[in-house]
C-alpha cells in the first residue's frame, strides 16, 4: 500500500466516509479549494462531506503527511546503517502514530556516547548477551572471562553488562509501548504546593496537595496546575505504583515479564530482575512520564481550543439587530461615557462624551445630549458596552427613553470583549482616522449590535475572550483554529459585495486581504457592482477566486436576481431550467415555497450537477438570500438589581451567556461580574458537555443559589427541581467582578484571569 493509499484510508476511517470520498476531498484540498467552498459546491464530488468532517480531514492531512515524510526519514536512517530487516520495516510501516513511529526508532536513533555504548567498545556485549541468553550459568562468573586492562573485576564486567541491557530495555518498543499504556490507565498526577509560595499562589489552592487519576484528569484541571507549575507554584509528578506492596513494582515486573525473568529462579534472573528494575527507574520512568506529561498538555490545550472555538461560533452566528440607525455607548465613570452614532449601514453620524457620573454628576446634560442625538438621526437602537459603569449607563438611558414619546429605541446591553483591541488597530484608525480611541469604541459596539459578524471579524478572534487558558495554549493551532471558525461563519451568512468591509471580505473563500482591499478600492472607485461577473475586472481577481468566492457574496438588486442568492454563477443554467419549468419570473418564483417544493429535483439533476446541487438551488430559491442566524433576541436585566449585593438566593433572573466552558457555563445578569451555572446545574438531567445545553450569546433564565460578596462570586442554577448539586460536582462561586478583574482595557482584550479564578473555585469541592 503506497502512502497516499494509507492516508486515504485512515482519514476515511477518521471521518467516517468512504476512501473515494475522502480521496475526492484531499484532491479539492490539493488543488486550493477552500473548505466552506467544498462543503457548500461540491457535495457531488465528495458525496456530501460537510464543513466539520472537511475540517477534521484537513488537520488529519497535514498530521498523516507529517508522519509518512518522518517514516520515510526513519527508513532512510535505518537502511544507511545498514540494520533494515524485513520484520523490522513491516513494524515501521505498521506504525499509525507518531509516538510509536519514534518508540520503534529509539534504538537506531543517533545519540550521543552512552554508559552502554563505552561498555560495548570495552567488550561488554557478548557478556550482555550470554547474560539474557543463559540463565543457568551465573553472571559473575561469565563476567571473569571478560576482565581487561579497562574492566578491572566482575563487578564491573557486570555493571557494563547491566549499562547495556538497560538500555535495549528502554529502547524495546513493545515494552515501551506496553508501560505506557499501564500508566495512562493506572497512573496519578499529583500537584504539590513549593513551599513559601502559599500567598503568591493563592488562585491555586485546590490544587496545593492535589491528586486523581491521570486518565480522569479535566483539561481545564490539567491547564490550571500546567500554569501553576510554569509560575513556579506548583510541582507536578506522575506517580505509577506509588501504594504498591512487596518486593518489585508492578511496572518493574512489566519489564521482567517480557524477557521471561524469574526473580526465584536462580542467579542469573537475580541479576536481570535489577537491571529490569534499573531500567525501570534509571531510564523508563523519566522517560514515559514526559511522554505523558506532553499529552496531557496536548489533549488539554486540543480541548481548550475546542472549547474557544465553538463559544467564538456562537458569538459569530449570534443574532444580527438588524440595519437600523444604531447609538454605541461606552460606559465610564471618571472619563465620561463615550458616545456614537451609525446609520442603519454601519457609517458613522456623530460622536460625543457625556459625564453624568462622578466626579461630574451631569445627569441632566448627559440625557440632553443622547435625546438630541437620538431626535437628530432617528435613533432605534441604543447599544450599551457591558464594561465598567454598564448597568448605571443602562440606568440612565431606560429613565431617558421612559420620558420619550413613542415609538422608543431599543436598549440592549452588548459584550465588549476585544473593543479596545479593535479601537487601537491600524483597521479602526483607517476607518476613523480622526477619531479618539475611546470614541472608536463606541463606534464598535454600535456596529457589533446591528451586526455581530461583520464588526467581529474585524478583531483577532483570540482577543475575543471566550476561550479558556487560551493564552497557555500553542498559539499556532489556536490561530488556525479560530480562523477557520471565523472562514466557517462568514461563508455560511454570506457577504453583502457592495458593503463589505475589507476586514469581511478578506473572510470570504478564495480572497484574502489583498483582494478584500482590491475589491473595496474597485467600488470606491467605480461605483457598486451590478453584478457577480464585475468581479472578474477587479485588479488580480481571476478565474479560480472568482470560482472559489462568488458564491458567498450577494448583491442585492443587482443586474442578476440570482446574485442575491447563494446559488453559484456556474449552476446558473439549471436555476434558469427550473424557472423554465414553472413558467414564472425569476423574482416572482423565488420565495415561492409552496411552488418550489413541489418539483422534483430529479428532473433537473445531469453529469454536473447533481441532485445534492439541485435541491440546493431549490432551497435559496426558496429562502432567497436565507441567513443562518437565529431571530434577534435580548435579555430583559432586572430592574433594580444592578450591583452584587442586590442579588439574594432564590432570585430567578433573566441573563446572556458569556461564555461556556468544560465545567459549566458564565452567565451575565447584569451586575458587573458573570455567574457561573455549573455543569452539574444546567439541567435537571445528567450533562456530560455543557455546549449540548447552552452556547454562547444565548439569553437563559437562571435561579441565584449562592453569593459570596467578600470575593464577588455567584452560583445560579438553571435546573427546576431546586436539588441542591451533587458534592462531586458541587461548583459554589463565579468569577470576580469584571471592573475589578482588571483594567478595563485588558479586560476588553479578552484575557482570562477571571476564568482561572473561576476554575479554582470550580474545583473545591470536587
Amino acid at each position: 500500500m503506497t502512502a497516499a493509499d494509507r492516508i486515504v484510508r485512515t482519514i476515511a476511517a477518521d471521518i467516517s466516509a468512504r476512501p473515494e470520498q475522502a480521496r475526492a476531498a484531499i484532491e479539492l484540498i490539493d488543488s486550493g479549494a477552500t473548505v466552506p467552498f467544498i462543503a457548500r459546491y461540491r457535495k457531488e464530488a465528495t458525496g456530501g462531506l460537510d464543513d466539520g468532517q472537511l475540517r477534521l480531514l484537513e488537520e488529519r492531512l497535514t498530521y498523516l503527511r507529517e508522519l509518512e515524510a518522518r517514516r520515510a526519514a526513519v527508513l532512510d536512517s535505518i537502511r544507511t546503517q545498514g540494520k533494515a530487516t524485513a520484520e523490522l520495516e513491516a513494524k515501521i510501516e505498521a506504525a499509525a502514530s507518531k509516538a510509536e513511529l519514534e518508540d520503534i526508532y529509539l534504538p537506531y536513533r543517533p545519540k550521543r556516547r552512552t554508559k552502554a555504548e563505552i561498555a560495548r567498545e570495552r567488550g561488554l556485549g557478548p557478556l550482555a548477551q550470554a547474560i539474557i541468553e543463559d540463565r543457568s550459568s551465573a553472571p559473575a562468573e561469565l563476567a571473569l572471562g571478560f576482565l581487561s586492562a579497562e574492566i578491572a573485576d566482575a563487578k564491573a564486567a557486570q555493571d557494563g553488562a547491566r549499562d547495556i541491557l538497560a538500555e535495549g530495555f528502554a529502547e524495546n518498543a513493545d515494552l515501551v509501548g506496553e508501560l505506557r499504556a499501564y500508566m495512562q490507565d493506572k497512573a496519578v498526577l499529583r500537584a504539590r504546593l513549593v513551599e513559601g509560595k502559599a500567598e503568591a499562589g493563592a488562585k491555586f489552592s485546590d490544587y496545593f496537595d492535589h491528586a486523581e487519576r491521570f486518565s480522569g484528569v479535566a483539561g481545564h484541571r490539567a491547564l490550571a496546575m500546567l500554569r501553576g507549575r510554569n509560575e513556579d507554584v506548583l510541582t507536578l509528578d506522575i506517580e505509577v505504583d506509588a501504594d504498591s506492596e512487596g518486593p518489585f513494582k508492578p511496572t518493574e515486573l512489566i519489564v521482567a515479564r517480557h524477557y521471561a525473568i524469574r526473580p526465584q529462579d536462580g542467579p542469573a534472573d537475580a541479576f536481570l530482575m535489577e537491571v529490569a528494575r534499573f531500567a525501570w527507574r534509571a531510564k523508563l520512568s523519566l522517560h514515559l512520564s514526559l511522554d505523558l506529561m506532553n499529552a496531557l498538555r496536548e489533549r488539554a490545550e486540543a480541548e481548550a481550543i475546542e472549547v474557544f472555538a465553538r463559544n467564538l461560533k456562537d458569538l459569530l452566528l449570534a443574532a444580527p439587530a438588524g440595519a437600523k440607525a444604531t447609538m454605541g455607548l461606552d460606559p465610564g465613570i471618571r472619563t465620561g461615557v463615550k458616545v456614537a452614532v451609525v446609520d442603519a449601514t454601519g457609517k458613522l453620524l456623530e460622536t460625543s462624551t457625556v459625564y453624568p457620573f462622578q466626579p461630574r454628576n451631569d445627569v441632566r446634560g448627559a440625557q440632553a445630549e443622547l435625546s438630541r442625538l437620538m431626535r437628530a438621526h432617528k435613533v432605534e437602537l441604543v447599544a450599551i458596552g457591558n464594561g465598567t459603569a454598564s448597568r448605571e449607563t443602562e440606568k440612565l438611558v431606560a429613565e431617558l427613553l421612559d420620558a420619550l414619546p413613542a415609538p422608543k429605541p431599543l436598549k440592549v446591553i452588548v459584550s465588549e470583549a476585544g473593543a479596545s483591541v479593535y479601537s487601537a488597530s491600524a483597521q479602526a484608525a483607517a476607518e476613523m482616522p480622526d477619531l479618539d480611541v475611546s470614541l472608536r469604541g463606541a463606534a464598535s459596539i454600535a456596529r457589533r449590535l446591528q451586526d455581530p459578524l461583520a464588526e467581529l471579524v474585524k478583531i483577532e478572534p483570540k482577543a475575543i475572550g471566550v476561550g479558556q487558558y487560551q493564552h497557555d495554549v500553542n498559539q499556532a493551532k489556536l490561530a488556525k483554529a479560530l480562523d477557520a471558525v471565523v472562514e466557517d461563519a462568514v461563508n455560511a451568512v454570506g457577504v453583502d459585495l457592495n458593503t463589505a468591509s475589507a476586514p469581511l471580505l478578506a473572510r470570504v473563500s478564495g480572497l484574502g486581504a489583498s483582494l478584500a482591499q482590491a475589491i473595496v478600492l474597485h467600488r470606491e472607485q467605480r461605483g457598486p457592482f451590478a453584478s457577480r461577473k464585475a468581479l472578474l475586472e477587479v485588479a488580480r481577481l481571476g478565474p479560480r477566486a472568482f470560482e472559489l468566492s462568488a458564491g458567498f457574496l450577494r448583491i442585492r438588486d443587482g443586474d442578476e436576481p440570482l446574485d442575491a442568492c447563494g446559488v453559484h454563477p456556474e449552476a446558473y443554467g439549471v436555476a434558469r431550467k427550473i424557472i423554465k419549468a414553472c413558467g414564472r419570473d425569476l423574482r416572482a418564483l423565488m420565495g415561492d415555497a409552496r411552488t418550489l417544493k413541489a418539483l422534483d429535483p430529479a428532473k433537473f439533476a445531469d453529469e454536473r450537477f447533481g441532485l445534492p446541487t439541485v435541491r440546493d438551488i431549490l432551497i435559496e430559491l426558496e429562502k432567497p438570500g436565507r441567513d443562518p442566524r437565529p431571530e434577534f433576541r435580548t435579555a430583559s436585566f432586572a430592574e433594580g438589581i444592578d450591583d452584587i449585593s442586590d442579588l439574594k438566593p432564590g432570585m430567578t433572573l433573566e441573563g446572556t451567556v458569556t461564555n461556556v466552558a468544560n465545567f459549566g457555563a458564565f452567565v451575565d445578569v447584569g451586575v458587573h461580574q458573570d455567574g457561573l451555572v455549573h455543569v452539574s446545574q444546567l439541567a435537571d438531567r445528567f450533562v456530560k458537555d455543557p455546549a449540548e445545553v447552552v452556547k454562547a450569546g444565548q439569553v437563559v433564565k437562571v435561579r441565584v443559589l449562592e453569593v459570596d460578596l467578600k470575593r464577588k462570586r455567584i452560583s445560579l442554577t438553571m435546573r427546576k427541581d431546586g436539588a441542591a448539586p451533587a458534592r462531586a460536582q458541587e461548583t459554589r462561586f463565579a468569577p470576580a467582578a469584571r471592573d475589578e478583574r482588571r483594567p478595563k482595557t485588558e479586560q476588553r482584550a479578552g484575557g482570562d484571569g477571571a476564568l482561572a479564578a473561576a476554575l479554582a473555585e470550580a474545583m473545591r469541592r470536587r
